[in-house]
């Protein structure tokens, strides 16, 4: 199941950012879908998590600054990122869970690159 993500750029410090990724396929149920974020020397971590049932969890470091949410049909996931810091520099990453009868399984996106400038 091919993930697609997109929406990273250069961005100066306060500035928003909107990452969208969108799984394509058929054949499945996407219970969770996630981004996380790795930055060089750093192990990759959790941004943000939200359920099918629209529970979400934030990283410390992004409550309050970024939202996640996903489309109705449940098949795509968006990062709104408000207040930048150059901190929020990384690749970021769409992760989705999928549940295909009784197998249920991770599949990751590639990467899309956000650099905030101070």
């Amino acid at each position: 199941v091919p993930l697609q993500a997109y929406g990273g750029d250069l961005v100066q410090a306060r500035g928003s950012l909107r990452l969208s990724c969108a799984a394509s396929g058929s054949g499945f149920s996407i219970p969770v879908m996630a981004w996380y974020r790795q930055s060089p020397g750093k192990q990759r971590e959790l941004v943000a998590r939200i359920t099918n049932g629209e529970n979400t969890n934030y990283a410390d470091s992004v409550k309050g600054r970024f939202t996640i949410s996903r489309d109705n049909a449940k098949t795509a996931v968006y990062l709104q990122m408000n207040g930048l810091k150059p901190e929020d520099t990384a690749v970021y990453y769409c992760y989705a869970e999928l549940l295909s009868g009784r197998l249920r399984y991770g599949v990751w996106g590639q990467g899309t690159q956000v650099t905030v400038s101070s």
